[in-house]
C-alpha cells in the first residue's frame, strides 16, 4: 500500500482505503510545514495508514528542505518513535 497522493495545492496527503478517505493536512509557512492533523476513519483503521501518511509528509519535508512543526499529536508521537525524523523539528 504505497499509493499516497500529495495534493500540494490543497496541502494534503491522501490515501483511499476501501472507499474511505484517509488524510494528513498541513500548512506551509515559508520553509516550515505545520502538520495539522492526520485522519483515518475507523473503517480503515488498524492498517498503518496514519504512519504511512506521516512518513510521506516527513520524507517530502526532508527532500524539500522544510522544517516541521507537529501540531498533530499523532505526528508528534510518530516522530518520537522514529527519531530519524527528529532533525526536521522546528
Amino acid at each position: 500500500m504505497t499509493d499516497i497522493v500529495h495534493h500540494e495545492s490543497q496541502s494534503r496527503f491522501e490515501h483511499i482505503a476501501d472507499g474511505h478517505v484517509c488524510e494528513l493536512d498541513y500548512q506551509l509557512d515559508g520553509q516550515c510545514m505545520s502538520i495539522l492533523h492526520t485522519i483515518v476513519p475507523a473503517e480503515a483503521g488498524g492498517r498503518g495508514i496514519a504512519a504511512l501518511l506521516n512518513r510521506a509528509a516527513l520524507d517530502t519535508a526532508r527532500s524539500r528542505g522544510w522544517r516541521v512543526q507537529p501540531v498533530c499529536s499523532y505526528t508528534a508521537t510518530y516522530i518520537q518513535r522514529h527519531p530519524e525524523y527528529a532533525d526536521l523539528l522546528d
